[in-house]
């Protein structure tokens, strides 16, 4: 019986101990997962760039024309807002439009320009047979829409019309009314005032000239040019050797 009370005695102190020693420290807690840091943005993609790049210097030319659409600009801020964010899906969507609508306003300049030209070049005379199918080149391109090809197709060829002279030598019995009259020049006596503007600084007096003066002879005027000049030869009105009419210097001076 002591054994026995003693043993009880030691189990009753060991599970004593061992609670006391298990309840000496807290239980260590698990440190709170702190969140991810939020991802920085991509940025813009090359391709983006690109098409950015692209939109600018579709842009700078339209504006060099001072022919741009409203919100073209718009378009392109927005797109490297985008870009920036990176969201370059977007960014290279709103690039593009810009660029089409600048593209488009370039062109639209271009087709406004030659469609004046081609109008000019259809009041030309004198045409050979090459310059007759580079204007039909320039007026197909225009139908088409093809606005630069037109204008590049119409300014060349009005550049060389305008450029497009002979040189006469005068001679005893001629005078500028002879000489317009003449079927290899101007075949039209009243086309006269076209001759005389063109060496104005060799001619004095409209009504006087001499043999051995070598004139310009400009042989695609344009249809008003020639206009002007008949309409100043039937209302010059009274005239006299040696002197230089007022009706004459206004005409130069148009």
């Amino acid at each position: 019986m002591k054994i026995t009370a003693a043993f009880r005695t030691l189990v009753v102190l060991t599970a004593a101990a061992a609670l006391a020693a298990g309840c000496a420290t807290a239980p260590k807690e698990k440190p709170a997962e702190q969140p991810a840091p939020a991802a920085k943005p991509a940025g813009p993609s090359p391709a983006a760039l690109q098409a950015i790049a692209e939109a600018e210097a579709a842009i700078k030319e339209a504006k060099a024309l001072h022919w741009i659409w409203r919100d073209t600009e718009k378009f392109l801020k927005k797109a490297k807002k985008a870009a920036k964010k990176g969201d370059n899906a977007k960014a290279i969507k709103l690039a593009r439009k810009a660029k089409e609508q600048a593209e488009l306003a370039v062109n639209q300049y271009y087709l406004e320009e030659a469609k004046f030209m081609i109008e000019e070049l259809k009041g030309r005379r004198g045409l050979n047979a090459d310059q007759q199918a580079r204007m039909r080149q320039a007026e197909e391109a225009y139908r088409n829409a093809e606005g630069r090809r037109a204008y590049d197709l119409a300014s060349a060829l009005l550049e060389e019309l305008r450029n497009a002279t002979i040189q006469y030598t005068v001679v005893r019995g001629d005078s500028l009314w002879k000489i317009a009259g003449k079927p290899e020049i101007y075949d039209n006596p009243y086309e006269w005032p076209l001759i005389y503007k063109a060496n104005a600084d060799q001619i004095r007096d409209a009504d006087l000239i001499y043999p051995g003066q070598v004139f310009d002879i400009d042989m695609n005027p344009s249809p008003d040019e020639v206009a002007a000049a008949v309409r100043h030869a039937k209302t010059r009105g009274a005239w006299a050797l040696g002197v230089v009419e007022e009706s004459d210097k206004a005409y130069l001076a148009r």
